[in-house]
């Protein structure tokens, strides 16, 4: 007598970074800061933003608008354009390779989450800029925590029933090295050219090739 056994697809979930990931991050940031400051002093001001952000974040008290406009305020902006990143972030764009990717990803079968250092209205606002749909986006606003805490892959088991199957970023210090802690697989997207710290998965310059990376490095 034949048995025949059902086979149940189940449902693969990559998880990204957002910001410096997606949407280019530093470019939106340099750009208020050049506007600001002048070209001349803008690249010494995003290296101060870049230090002052974690240390603003560390206790997830502050939105992330207000984490922009201290920053804003402690790297010597005047008062009218303390809000200067906070006003500009919606308008920040994608990387030309995104969009194509992620459609290429979600024609194979994966499903899409962010899991971003932001609040609701920019991931909102940045989830159009990117033109693909997401089933989901968990924001430090709306859980009282900043990445590399891990809060957010936290929450994100809590809604789907499970982990990730692979989280996509391009920060070693905010997500590769909370992925690995997990024993998340993990694809690290690489754009500045930077020397690895805490090991991912994978590495890619950009998401051009990432459909098949996902495919690759899913367990």
């Amino acid at each position: 007598m034949l048995c025949t056994i059902a086979v149940v697809a189940t449902d693969r979930w990559a998880t990204f970074d957002c910001y410096g990931t997606l949407i280019d991050w530093n470019g939106g940031i340099r750009g208020e800061l050049a506007r600001v400051f002048g070209e001349e002093r803008a690249d010494e001001r995003l290296d101060r933003y870049h230090e002052l952000e974690p240390e603003l974040e560390a206790d997830g008290k502050r939105s992330y608008r207000e984490v922009l406009t201290e920053a804003m305020r402690r790297v010597g902006a005047p008062a009218a354009e303390e809000d200067a990143l906070a006003r500009s972030l919606p308008g920040w764009q994608p990387f030309p390779d995104v969009p194509d990717a992620l459609r290429d990803a979600r024609e194979r079968g994966w499903k899409l989450a962010i899991l971003s250092n932001t609040d609701r209205d920019y991931i909102d606002a940045s989830m159009r800029q990117l033109g693909v749909p997401f089933e989901l986006a968990i924001v430090a606003s709306e859980i009282g925590s900043y990445k590399p805490g891990l809060a957010h892959w936290r929450a994100f088991e809590e809604r789907i029933g499970r982990s990730p199957d692979v989280h996509v970023a391009a920060s070693l210090f905010h997500d590769i090295a909370p992925a690995n802690e997990l024993r998340l697989p993990s694809i690290w997207i690489n754009r500045l050219g930077e020397q690895p710290g805490p090991e991912p998965t994978k590495e890619l310059p950009d998401l051009r090739q990432l459909p098949a990376a996902l495919d690759e490095v899913a367990v």
